[in-house]
């Protein structure tokens, strides 16, 4: 038996045309869907094809994606290994088995997947699509079937050529709409064999009114098939991401489900009997003969192995192309109104220089995600002010125009140092606020572009005003440390920043930069700029891994005090004082070599453990800082500040860490959640 794989050069060779420029229901464009139509429907398919037997190695990932604007790439969760196996016997026909199942979970978590996500899609859906046993979308007419002409628009796209041992390919884009946006339909592309019509490819998403459930955010698919025997074209890999949020708090928490399905081994015309598709598609092995199915490689291997092309092929260019074929239409399946905040503590948060605040917010949207107008606002009891922001944003594909005024307390630091949730508890109940605060009241207009998978760069202007605050309440325990005036003449700036997001999740190696240059004037005529920067690399070393942080600035010598780099304790130097260092130039370096040791097991409710891992990190830093700015409580570091230490990290979110200080003697200690979880805390 000969395949022949085509389908995998798809995503590179061929991409849409902007939508403006597609002639939908053109004669070809018909034509060749009513072609497909027929040869889908079996009125001139091969009859030669009676049945098959196939494997599919499959992964479900459950992800989790934290932070303002969810930009950042998601947190793994759960991860499912199965082995199936796969029969069909025409014209519809299919059953799927379940013979190998194994887990990894990262964060506790009692997930119950629908059946179906546990299988691969057979026949490309049939005449009616559905997902989640009907739960999710149920129903919603195939683009391919008897009705589809009717019901759907086609455009022709390009043509791409596939040399291939047997014969050479002529793959056909034909973009797919709904002629109705508000009936349950699909929106994408298929691609189809130009000589028999069969279905190569098809890439989509849905409209919102395909979705039966309200957390639905959207659903991307893409199927793709193989040519078996110079004739068949049958499932080769499959990719499915399932997108929620809450329906009543817009929070920035997204719950991912991804599949990824490839399907070989074909075995054809076994001759089948009808008994054996009896009863439910998706069936399963005994456990023990599931737990005693014999995998090639340990899962944390097959995991590492798989996350690359997972990572590449995230179905952001599907969800891309699908926004150019709908247009300006909405295709997410959210409701355009909900309460919306950024974290927990812009519901309450606390700190010395507000006391205890109480906050709320609203978000609007419009044409889907492309929309948003945002308000949230705050008050605190101890300085009695009102604070709050107001924003609106406009996306278009990966480019977003965003303006902004506010009236917010900020924190002098480039980087967040402790988790808000936690400074607000240490500040309230022992006198310990990790921040140095100061008023800022203005407006900005950014305008931000996507650059590749991972990239953007994004441009800002502004005007502020800045006022100085005075501690203004009082722990329960303890005493606050004085508030630095950080108060001045109001300043207009532009920044220019790049960034290149991190990798994703379960990987090897890692890659997160993010640079801001900033220039400014001060009102009375002093100029200034500024340069600073952030980063991290993840690097393998044998089954550990080795993170290298970095952090940094430097500034012309008429830099605002506000706008100085801080340096020293919690979340830089844990050896030395909190911000005892600072200036106009700082910068930070941090090695860690995370080590995965064994740990107990723990039991989380009916269904799920704690992971058995526990990372141990050994640790070093070394910060340096200089130029002092004038007016501001901190100063150059007598050389090159050092501090050793050893972190632990369990669960992927809580991490106890030790420092001791060469120069100071000192041991500082901390426990805080990772870093990942700070942007909804």
């Amino acid at each position: 038996m000969r395949v022949a794989v085509a389908a995998l050069a798809l995503g590179a060779l061929v991409r849409p045309a902007p939508a403006a420029a597609q002639a939908w229901n053109s004669g070809p464009a018909l034509e060749l869907a009513r072609r497909a139509v027929l040869r889908r429907g079996g009125a001139v398919a091969d009859s030669s094809l009676h049945d098959y037997k196939a494997q599919a190695h499959g992964f479900l990932f459950f992800l989790g994606a934290f932070g303002q604007g969810l930009a950042d790439p998601p947190r793994l969760v759960k991860a499912d290994q199965l082995e199936l196996e796969v029969y069909w016997k025409a014209p519809a026909s299919s059953k799927q088995r379940v013979i190998g199942w194994r887990d990894q979970a990262q964060l506790p978590t009692d997930i119950n997947y629908h059946r179906d996500h546990l299988g691969i899609i057979q026949n490309n859906f049939g005449a009616a699509m559905r997902l989640g046993e009907g739960d999710e979308v149920r129903d919603v007419p195939h683009p391919l079937s008897p009705a589809g002409p009717d019901i759907y628009d086609f455009a022709l796209g390009d043509t791409t050529t596939i040399m291939l041992p047997e014969r050479e390919v002529r793959v056909v884009t034909l973009r797919v709409r709904p002629k109705d946006f508000g009936l349950p339909r699909i929106v994408g592309t298929l691609y189809l064999d130009a000589e028999t019509a069969d279905l190569v490819r098809m890439a989509f998403n849905f409209t919102p009114r395909s979705y039966l459930d309200a957390e639905l955010e959207d659903v991307s698919i893409v199927l793709d098939n193989a040519l078996w025997e110079r004739r068949y074209w049958l499932p080769y890999r499959q990719e499915i991401e399932i997108r929620r949020r809450a329906t009543w708090l817009d929070v920035p928490v997204r719950g991912i489900i991804r599949a990824r399905w490839e399907i070989d081994g074909y075995v054809l015309n076994l001759g089948l009997a009808n008994s054996w598709f009896a009863g439910d598609e998706i069936t399963f092995l005994p456990k023990a003969e599931r737990d005693s199915f014999r995998w090639k490689e340990p899962l944390g291997a097959a995991l590492q192995d798989i996350a690359e092309p997972v990572r590449q092929n995230d179905l952001e260019r599907v969800r891309a192309e699908v926004e150019q074929i709908a247009g300006r239409r909405v295709l997410t399946g959210l409701k355009g109104r909900r309460l919306g905040v950024r974290g927990v503590s812009d519901l309450l948060h606390a700190n010395r220089v507000e006391g205890l605040a109480a906050g709320a917010g609203v978000v609007v949207r419009g044409g889907g995600e492309r929309r948003e107008l945002r308000a949230r606002a705050s008050y605190g009891f101890a300085d009695r002010r009102a604070k709050g922001a107001l924003s609106a944003v406009d996306r278009r594909g990966r480019s977003a125009l965003e303006v902004s005024v506010y009236r917010e307390v900020r924190d002098i630091g480039d980087a967040a140092v402790i988790a808000p949730l936690f400074n607000s508890f240490s500040s309230q109940e022992f006198g310990r606020d990790y921040g140095d605060y100061y008023l800022a009241d203005g407006g900005r207009i950014t305008y931000r572009h996507g650059v590749g998978v991972r990239s953007e760069w994004r441009a800002t202007a502004g005007r502020e005003s800045i006022g100085s605050l005075a501690v203004a309440a009082a722990p329960a325990n303890g005493s606050f440390r004085p508030n630095p005036s950080l108060g001045g003449p109001g300043v207009d700036l532009v920044q220019v920043a790049l960034e290149r997001k991190s990798e994703g999740f379960a990987v090897r190696r890692d890659l997160h930069v993010e640079t801001v240059l900033e220039g400014g004037r001060k009102d009375g005529g002093a100029t200034y700029l500024r340069l600073s920067g952030a980063g991290h690399v993840l690097l393998p070393v044998g089954a550990t891994r080795l993170l290298v942080r970095a952090q940094g600035g430097v500034a012309s010598a008429a830099l605002p005090a506000h706008r100085a780099c801080v340096l020293g304790g919690r979340g830089t130097l844990v050896g030395d004082e909190f911000r005892r260092w600072g200036g106009r130039r700082v910068a930070l370096l941090h090695l860690e070599w995370r080590l995965p040791v064994p740990f107990v097991s723990l039991g989380v409710g009916p269904y799920a453990r704690t992971p058995r891992i526990l990372t141990v990190a050994p640790y070093v830093a070394l910060g340096w800082a200089a130029g002092p700015v004038a007016g501001t409580p901190w100063t150059a570091t007598p050389g090159t500040r050092v501090t050793v230490g050893l972190a632990f990290e369990w669960l992927g979110v809580f991490r106890w860490e030790a420092g001791f200080g060469t120069a100071t003697h000192r041991v500082g200690l901390a426990f805080d959640v990772t870093r990942d979880f700070w942007g909804i805390l």
